[in-house]
């Protein structure tokens, strides 16, 4: 197909929806094997799983350039695939293998593929979104034009070194991205259950800087958003608060569904199954004239690729026990 036809009522080439719907196929097809691994006892690691989620990094990540760098968190998989990172070191990271991308040092939670620009990941909350802006920092004093995208969770607006950082971002008016993905839970704890109200995006409007609430379901929705606000930035006009309202499959750890935050979720989950992200990327591809046969041949090529990353990690060595005090110190202290 042309790569010059519109797909229907978006205004994307079906070449770059094609592109995106790669990119979350990748995302959740990954995630799902991990979720087989984790119930199985193959993986150890906690894995925080992102299915659900897929449109947010896929839309974010394709409005960026490489040497844009994101920050992410315990939930980073997604993350990390969307910038450009390959699977085979993902994997064999999750596997805690030495062919991981740190190394089998790092697990789940603790990913970087600096050539791609992840930055980096921590589980602890809300901790890089201050490294984001330390990056956006460097980035305007260099006039590098790059822009730092910290990727974060509901539960992490309520740290308060996420307020110090968003305040410094806004004042200095930094290359800065701010991506709240709100799944509407923390760990086990409702939005509702922790806040009077669900207004996230309006913390933006207390720092003055654009502040965008939108659907986190929607792809092309959530690149054109980032591409707007990645503009801004690029044109020193200072940073943004994008909240993308979502939701996440799995709970909050694991491969579980429902056990870790209680049954009222299923009622939840069934509502948010129709608003799978995935579905409906390939149902609009559809009727933009894209043939079943061509789609379920990229779904071919990521579950081969899938199968390939797990067994070369499955494969690989472990890091001998020799290495255990190395990359502890940044040199040696004398």
């Amino acid at each position: 197909m042309p790569k010059t036809k519109k797909a229907v009522s978006t205004g994307m080439s079906v070449a770059g929806q094609l592109g995106l719907y790669r990119t979350m196929l990748r995302i959740r097809l990954f995630e799902n094997c991990l979720a087989g691994l984790v119930e199985h006892g193959e993986v150890k690691t906690p894995c925080h799983l992102y299915v659900g989620q897929e449109a947010i990094a896929a839309g974010v990540c394709a409005a960026l350039k490489k040497s844009d760098c994101v920050w992410g968190n315990h939930r980073s998989h997604g993350h990390f695939l969307a910038k450009g990172g390959k699977m085979r070191p993902l994997m064999a990271e999750i596997f805690g293998k030495k062919s991981g991308c740190c190394g089998g040092r790092g697990g789940s939670m603790h990913v970087i593929c600096r050539e791609e620009g992840v930055a980096g990941t921590v589980p602890i909350v809300a901790a890089t979104i201050p490294l984001a802006v330390g990056n956006a920092l460097a980035n305007k004093l260099k006039n590098t034009k790059d822009v730092a995208v910290a990727f974060f969770g509901d539960g992490a607006t309520e740290e308060g070194h996420f307020q110090e950082s968003v305040n410094l971002a806004a004042l200095y008016k930094l290359p800065a991205v701010f991506v709240c993905e709100n799944n509407m839970y923390a760990s086990h704890l409702g939005v509702l259950e922790r806040r009077v109200e669900n207004n996230l995006h309006e913390f933006g409007n207390v720092y003055r800087m654009n502040s965008v609430r939108t659907d986190g379901n929607d792809v092309v929705g959530v690149y054109k958003t980032t591409l707007e606000a990645v503009a801004r930035a690029r044109k020193g006009k200072g940073p943004s608060f994008l909240e993308f309202m979502t939701y996440r499959w799995y709970g909050h750890v694991g491969h579980r569904r429902d056990m870790d935050v209680g049954v009222k979720r299923k009622a939840e989950l069934e509502d948010w199954f129709r608003k799978d992200p995935v579905l409906l990327t390939k149902n609009a591809l559809e009727k933009s004239g894209v043939s079943v046969s061509k789609l379920d041949g990229i779904e071919e090529q990521v579950k081969a690729e899938v199968a390939d990353a797990l067994a070369f990690a499955r494969k690989e060595p472990y890091p001998e026990t020799r290495e255990v005090s190395e990359h502890v110190y940044a040199g040696r202290v004398k």
